[in-house]
């Protein structure tokens, strides 16, 4: 148990120092805290009435979710850990450790922690409209959301990511951006939850190759679902799909669909080819803006394209968002690749397997199958550089260092994936 003794420490050094601009930290008694941040296990059990199925809010890759009432009247939201898991251990150590570093409108709020009895919790601002998809995906409850609501759904997860890959003390991937993991305060505006997952680059990292494949099928991008490549496009590319859904007002795969528009992005693809692309826009919408729709269908595009460094960065993504004279380049083709499956769970790859991330047009447009001890390099082939007119100048992957950053994740999918975004 060396993992908390590390924790616990790192809990004392906030206590000492405290953390600005999270509120409390130092009253004796704050509604069943000890010390600002430690909460105790009688104080949550009364909170959700010990844990009953009435105050259940979801399950998620770290356990279950309940809705608490503390003594003094607030909400809070109580995560479990179950501790069957060493690495269900492993990520709750790092939720804390990350969610400890940063502070963001569009990021939830950790108000504390429990690590009395087997159990060990997390405690967080409860937000009332529970996550995207909950809303989202129902026909009824998605009225709800009128146009301006997604635009602003769109740009607040576009500068809370900024935000972890750009202005946080250090960059931070979080490798499992999806509706589910986008919670909704009371005017709908979105927070960015679930740090389980999450990658702590230090210093000027900005990719790895990890052997441990960790996100949620039809989310992940091809490079990183098929070879472990990761970098910040992992992220742009879920976030590309989690506005198309948006946009659409469906998941991102619908059998009962059909046909070609069972799978979102080649649907939104065929569409934009085509010159239709506001066809894809939710039809239950009473208005739309059609500028703005085909912006956001655009920028979905862009962020799913199939190389690498062909996806703008999310300080790009934000521009395109909040500027109105920003010209958007075409997409290239989807990364459609490693996308077809019935299961929600990745094989982790070997090892010894190096990303077979190479820019040419051949890779690009095929080869649903690679082998695992493919040797590989980050090569941007002048033939490929024109197969896509998509201004690269402000998407470059660093590529100086090999250093492996240290690992947190586990190698499955969250349980909140299963049949999620299918």
């Amino acid at each position: 148990m060396g993992i908390l003794s590390a924790l616990c420490g790192c809990f004392n050094t906030t206590l000492r120092f405290g953390r600005p601009g999270r509120g409390g930290g130092g009253d004796e008694d704050d509604g069943g805290e000890s010390s600002g941040f430690f909460f105790e296990l009688q104080t949550l059990q009364i909170a959700t009435n010990f844990f009953s199925e009435m105050n259940k809010l979801g399950h998620g890759g770290f356990g279950p979710v309940y809705r608490g009432f503390m003594p003094n009247g607030q909400e809070v939201a109580v995560k479990k850990l179950s501790m069957n898991s060493r690495q269900g251990l492993r990520e709750f150590t790092n939720e804390v450790r990350l969610l400890l570093k940063i502070q963001h409108k569009n990021l939830v709020t950790l108000l504390g922690c429990c690590a009395d009895g087997p159990e060990k919790m997390l405690i967080y601002e409860y937000l009332p409209n529970k996550s995207l998809d909950y809303v989202l995906f129902d026909k009824r409850k998605s009225l709800s959301l009128d146009w301006f609501k997604r635009f602003r759904m769109v740009t607040g997860i576009a500068r809370g990511l900024l935000y972890l890959h750009e202005e946080a003390p250090e960059r931070i991937i979080h490798r499992d951006i999806k509706a589910s993991n986008i919670l909704l305060d009371e005017e709908l505006n979105p927070r960015i939850s679930d740090f389980g997952l999450a990658r702590l680059f230090p210093g000027d990292e900005t990719h790895a190759q990890t052997s441990r494949i960790s996100g949620t099928h039809g989310y992940m991008a091809p490079e990183y679902a098929m070879h472990g490549y990761l970098s910040v496009k992992a992220d742009v590319f879920s976030f590309g799909i989690l506005v198309l859904e948006i946009v659409s007002g469906r998941k991102n795969h619908d059998r009962a669909l059909g046909g070609e528009k069972t799978e979102l992005l080649s649907y939104t693809w065929t569409l934009f080819q085509e010159g239709k692309a506001l066809e894809l826009v939710d039809p239950s919408l009473a208005e739309c803006n059609p500028e703005e729709a085909t912006m956001c269908i655009q920028i979905g595009l862009l962020c799913c394209q199939a190389i690498v460094a062909a996806r703008p960065n999310m300080r790009s993504i934000h521009l395109m968002l909040s500027s109105d004279s920003f010209t958007l380049p075409r997409p290239g083709k989807p990364g459609i690749q490693g996308r077809r499956g019935r299961w929600t769970t990745t094989a982790s790859t070997s090892t010894n397997t190096t990303s077979a991330l190479t820019n040419n047009t051949n890779n690009a447009t095929s080869s649903d199958t690679t082998s695992t001890n493919t040797t590989s390099a980050l090569t941007n082939n002048t033939n490929n550089a024109t197969s896509s007119d998509t201004g690269t100048t402000n998407t470059k992957v660093s590529v100086g260092s090999s250093s492996f950053v240290e690992d947190y994740s586990r190698n499955s999918l969250s349980y909140s994936s299963i049949n999620e975004g299918r």
